[in-house]
């Protein structure tokens, strides 16, 4: 009897086994807590194809619409935005999220409003937000963060554009640095460097951290290419 029931047990094993799902190559089954599959291996690479602009050429006027408004023009010169873009191509046929952690420097000396600091203000200021695109199929998309024009007039140009692009489960799939400042080089990590955040000019810090930036689906850029983007959640 006792070698029936361990031959049975045996069997019931074997089974289980060959009826369980099999995981697809490159997507990881759901265990435990997990939201759901995560693209991994080759299916989850990233590449990005274009790295956003420093200084004026990212500063842009805002696109025109037509229609007519209750009030005339309140200003008669154009103003220009700051406009952070990033292009990159995606390989699995979709992936759940993207989630792009943006870093900007503004240097108040390219501030043409503010010439010769007469607001007193820090010589950089630091910007930090993410977005996180939702259901991205396979192809070339396109990421972009903005700040309105007051910011281009007060805090000045960007000098220092840096960004991680993480999975949902905070892998870190691609990203880079690019610099005007000396002292930041090339895909360095500066948000995370103390010497860069914590400077000290005197008694005044070199960097203070500031509040605006934010993804493009919140500004008059909307409107432009929105095919280029997936949906978003900030």
């Amino acid at each position: 009897m006792k070698k029936l029931m361990i031959v049975t047990m045996a069997m019931l094993a074997v089974t289980a086994a060959v009826a369980a799902p099999r995981a697809k190559k490159g997507v990881r089954a759901m265990a435990g807590n997990e939201e759901g599959p995560v693209t991994t291996g080759k299916e989850a690479k990233i590449l990005i194809d274009q790295m956003p602009k420093t200084g004026q050429s990212s500063c842009l006027p805002a696109p025109s619409l037509q229609g007519a408004t209750m009030i005339g023009n309140c200003y008669t010169k154009p103003r220009k935005w700051i406009v952070i873009e990033t292009k990159y191509t995606t390989y699995a046929k979709f992936l759940d999220q993207l989630t792009f952690n943006w870093h900007v420097m503004l240097e108040t000396k390219s501030a043409k409003e503010n010439k010769g600091n007469k607001m007193g203000l820090s010589p950089y200021s630091y910007f930090n937000t993410t977005v996180t695109y939702y259901n991205i199929p396979q192809g070339s998309h396109a990421a972009c963060v903005c700040l309105p024009p007051s910011y281009l007039e007060l805090y000045g140009e960007p000098k220092a554009i840096g960004f991680t692009v993480s999975n949902q489960n905070g892998d870190v799939l691609g990203g880079g640095t690019v610099s005007e400042i000396k002292g930041i080089k090339a895909d360095a990590q500066f948000w995370d460097d103390q010497n860069i955040m914590g400077a000290q000019q005197g008694d005044k810090p070199m960097v203070e951290r500031r509040q605006g930036l934010v993804d493009r689906s919140k500004t008059i850029w909307a409107l432009v290419n929105p095919n280029d983007y997936e949906t978003t959640m900030q």
